[in-house]
């Protein structure tokens, strides 16, 4: 009898353990995939600069385009560093928008869209972009899966015994924003 219990009470020993260490990796990937959304927004960050010089010189007219990109991205990166998704994802779609101005004011002067700096630029960013995405996509996935965790039972009794959080999706608005046209007036 007491051989039973021994071997009951080591095996929800051995089960916590392997709760407590799977809540840990979970938390971990987590912010893992969050430092590399990190990484490429400040990939984009760099890179903005670069492309609004290029066009700078093609369309020096168009001051406030360029301002409100600069404006865009000084909000982008400060929101970055206070770490939460959401305002990350609010600035970030204030930002797409700003740049999706910049490239219809490109579209406006031909010399300036057969440049090879900035057809690079527009190619680096598009890399970017794309890079963003998958980072996304893989960040929220690790989301989906420590929440889950988080609330189905018996994890979810270890997950709040040890005080284990949510962590937020990263949730951008471009679904919407790409769907309307940039306005450029001049």
């Amino acid at each position: 009898m007491t051989y039973i219990i021994i071997a009951v009470v080591a095996v929800i020993v051995l089960w916590l353990i392997a709760a407590y260490n799977r809540f840990v990796r979970l938390a971990n990937q987590t912010k893992e995939a969050w430092a590399d959304i990190d990484v490429q927004l400040k990939r984009r960050f760099d890179l903005i600069p670069n492309l609004i010089e290029t066009v700078k010189g093609y369309a020096a007219h168009e001051q406030g385009t360029f301002d409100k990109v600069t404006e865009a991205r000084t909000q982008a990166i400060t929101a970055q560093q206070s770490g939460n998704p959401a305002e990350v994802a609010k600035a970030e779609n204030f930002l797409a928008g700003a740049l999706k101005s910049v490239f219809a004011v490109a579209e406006a002067y031909p010399d300036l869209k057969a440049n090879q700096n900035f057809l690079s630029l527009q190619q680096e960013l598009a890399d970017t972009e794309n890079k963003i995405q998958a980072a996304r996509r893989f960040y929220n996935g690790n989301v989906r899966d420590f929440t889950t965790a988080l609330q189905t039972f018996p994890s979810n009794i270890i997950g709040n015994m040890f005080g284990f959080k949510p962590a937020e999706y990263f949730d951008l608005d471009g679904a919407s924003a790409e769907r309307e046209p940039v306005k450029v007036g001049f």
